[in-house]
């Protein structure tokens, strides 16, 4: 897999956290993702905590605020929903510029509200502190099974292969006047989708078969360089440690 298979998400520069190895990265946003998710809704304080360590993080990635917050714009459906919430919940209500809200549906929408946004952007810094490929070697190194990370690495190879050969073919199909748009033109874009799939499965056997001519058993090479160090581990234990010592905190007092 070539290194130029970038995803859009990520930064390419430098910075202590780019620097990190990619299996400590993901093991620290699943832990603090879990920590996050476990909090209880009310602990307001707790949460602005969370916040305040995301903030930190961005600071040391040199991920730009705007940046984050365009791609943070992936959980608008969530907060929608969210925003119904207070108007369809039970029990108690309350009074606010002359709408009834219920009280359990207010604590609802800042439970998915905070957790999905603290989420969105644990995820969006690894996703922009490690490229694509190294998120792959990394869930290798944490012992992933085998079959998904071969199939996450051949779809990241053949992707925009995959996407340049649809690109083409609505070319083609736009070239001879003929421009799909309504739901009963659909039978267009189905023969279309159709195509593709047969190109792909049939460039797969050919990719197999070259693949086991050359001695392929089932099993990609580990990378036996670069795992993380002892550095590495304390580095990124700092995020879930200093998360779940808010969280006890707030709990406890």
């Amino acid at each position: 897999m070539g290194a130029g298979h970038a995803h859009p998400l990520h930064l390419d520069h430098r910075s202590p956290v780019h620097a990190l190895a990619p299996e400590v990265k993901i093991v620290a946003t699943l832990l603090f993702t879990i920590v996050v998710v476990a909090t209880p809704r009310t602990e307001f304080a707790a949460f602005a905590g969370y916040a305040l360590l995301l903030a930190a993080v961005t600071a040391l990635a040199r991920v730009p605020l705007p940046w984050l917050a365009r791609r943070a714009t992936i959980e608008l459906p969530f907060v929608l929903l969210a925003v119904t919430l207070p108007f369809a919940g039970h029990g108690e209500r309350i009074t606010w510029l002359g709408m009834s809200l219920s009280v359990d549906g207010l604590y609802g929408a800042w439970n998915i509200f905070v957790k999905g946004t603290l989420g969105v952007v644990a995820s969006l810094l690894l996703a922009a502190s490690t490229t694509m490929r190294d998120l792959l070697i990394g869930l290798d190194r944490l012992r992933c099974p085998r079959s998904f990370t071969q199939i996450a690495t051949f779809m990241l190879r053949y992707l925009d292969i995959l996407a340049d050969d649809a690109r083409r073919m609505r070319i083609a199909r736009l070239s001879r006047g003929y421009d799909p748009r309504f739901l009963w033109q659909v039978k267009a874009f189905a023969v279309g989708v159709g195509a593709l799939f047969l190109r792909a499965y049939e460039r797969g056997e050919r990719v197999y078969l070259a693949m086991v001519s050359r001695g392929y058993d089932g099993r990609l090479p580990r990378p036996e360089t670069g795992g993380a160090t002892t550095a590495d581990w304390a580095a990124a234990a700092a995020l879930p440690a200093a998360a779940t010592a808010i969280a006890i905190a707030a709990v406890l007092r």
